[in-house]
């Protein structure tokens, strides 16, 4: 299979033109990741670009992006397959003439009767895929299994038909927000790359980016202001989207310099626990 990466640099730039704005560690292990033909781990806090680098690169690929959400509960039924029983009963009640068990059998355990799910859907595609498996942490320890040979071989065991194999390796991209610890197993599949809160400079040009409205000068104040903010002691720092959401606000308010009070006013867009805000609302009264 062709590569998709001709080097680093066309990652960052590829993905520049979608609009993500990647360092070289990212840009880094999206290139390894299509060069080795291996999934990513991606890990951070919330809301600082994991599920929107998987969406960015499938942008950038052309292919086709498949997303399971995980969740507390998810089982196989969801994340791979499961048969579709009322249309097994209705052809096992068509056929209830036949005198041969196994030939309704082999009927009712085909390709017709499977219901793919995310993981199997990404597995048997024919087009390009990019795989998001987002917020793995939240899946209970058990549930790992079910992605290990996904992850290592490309392929899923179905014991009425068989292992199917990928056509094609799928790009993919696991993230985690460090709620629980992952499986040794599960990391050792998988390249790893941390995503943290952008620096002061990066954020910047990130608003700029996202919000053409912004001047260089609003930016620039918006930047300072979540930096000194995420370094208190608060319950959910904002994330990268909350940045973006809140230079949205100030640009539809038409504020150019973001005052004390300004800032105090719109602190709802940034932060979303009372005692969060009252922490920022006093260090803005401190300082400004």
């Amino acid at each position: 299979m062709a590569h998709r990466f001709e080097s680093v640099q066309q990652v960052r730039d590829g993905l520049r033109d979608v609009h993500y704005l990647a360092d070289d560690g990212i840009a880094g292990v999206a290139f390894l990741a299509d060069r080795l033909g291996k999934p990513v781990l991606v890990e951070g806090p919330a809301g600082t670009g994991k599920t929107q680098l998987a969406k960015s690169i499938a942008e950038v690929t052309g292919a086709r992006l498949i997303r399971l959400q995980c969740y507390e509960g998810l089982d196989e039924s969801k994340a791979l397959y499961e048969w579709n029983y009322k249309k097994q009963l209705l052809r096992i009640q068509a056929d209830r003439a036949s005198d041969s068990w196994s030939e309704v059998h082999d009927d009712i355990f085909s390709d017709e009767f499977l219901l793919t799910r995310p993981l199997l859907e990404a597995i048997s595609a024919d087009d390009p895929v990019v795989l998001l498996i987002d917020e793995v942490d939240r899946v209970e320890v058990e549930t790992e299994a079910l992605l290990l040979e996904i992850l290592s071989e490309y392929q899923v065991s179905i014991p009425e038909l068989g292992t199917i194999t990928a056509k094609q390796i799928p790009l993919v991209f696991l993230t985690s927000n460090n709620t629980r610890e992952l499986s040794e197993a599960l990391k050792r599949r998988c390249l790893y790359l941390h995503v943290d809160y952008p620096d002061m400079d990066r954020e910047k040009q990130i608003v700029l980016t996202k919000v053409p409205e912004v001047s260089d000068n609003l930016a620039d104040q918006i930047a300072r202001i979540v930096r000194s903010i995420r370094q208190l002691d608060l319950k959910k720092a904002p994330s990268v989207s909350e940045t973006i959401d809140w230079a949205r606000t100030l640009v539809l308010l038409g504020i150019e310099h973001i005052d004390a009070q300004q800032a105090k006013e719109t602190l709802h867009i940034l932060l979303k626990y009372q005692t969060d805000i009252a922490k920022a609302a006093k260090e803005l009264s401190a300082t400004k």
